[in-house]
């Protein structure tokens, strides 16, 4: 049964049921339940996990460099839906501590498969919203990278933070604004149409 199809009550006992097992997981340095949720098929329950390790990492600062471990031997999961949750976990703890979680972003953005590719993306502009200094630092080495995919997804992270602060990413922006590749400038005009 898929979340949204359980009850309120029974999605919050799922919830607890997930967080406890995940933090279980790292308590006993064991990835089974983690692999578990983080290659489930519901988009729900990656979600319900890769929070939870978000919430968990926050709260414990003892247990800090076995999350990033854990999370590091995920990465390298053959399934991509795993490798887009580590993404997406690392985007939770990133906007606290990217410097914790920067490697994962640094290989996310060459994935072989574009849902950890978005993940970064996505990722970035949550982390853009409460850690923006870093990420736009980092965002800032990979504006004129050779490959014009890793530069649309780029502009198209820091996307988010430029709708309230435009003067954070306008800077970046304009460092692409001839960039010769049209995707590229078609992401550069949706961006500034987002934040204009």
């Amino acid at each position: 049964m898929a979340f949204y199809d359980l009850v309120k009550t029974d999605r919050e006992a799922l919830v607890l049921q997930i967080s406890t097992r995940v933090d279980h997981d790292f308590q006993t340095e064991n990835k089974e339940n983690m692999h578990r949720y983080f290659s489930d098929g519901d988009t729900y329950i990656r979600k319900t996990a890769y929070l939870a390790v978000g919430r968990i990492y926050l709260a414990n600062v003892s247990m800090r460099s076995l999350i990033i471990v854990a999370l590091h031997e995920l990465f390298s999961d053959t399934d991509a839906k795993v490798r887009q949750t580590v993404v997406n976990a690392a985007g939770e703890i990133g906007k606290y501590d990217f410097n914790a979680v920067i490697h994962f972003f640094d290989q996310g953005l060459f994935d072989s498969h574009h849902s950890v590719r978005n993940a970064v993306i996505g990722s970035m502009k949550k982390m853009g919203e409460k850690n923006p200094a870093p990420v736009l630092d980092w965002s800032r080495r990979y504006l004129h990278h050779p490959d014009k995919e890793i530069r649309r997804e780029i502009c198209h992270g820091i996307e988010l933070r430029g709708r309230n602060y435009p003067e954070d990413i306008l800077p970046l922006l304009r460092e692409l604004q001839f960039d010769k590749t049209k995707r590229v400038r078609w992401t550069l005009v949706h961006v500034l149409g987002q934040i204009g």
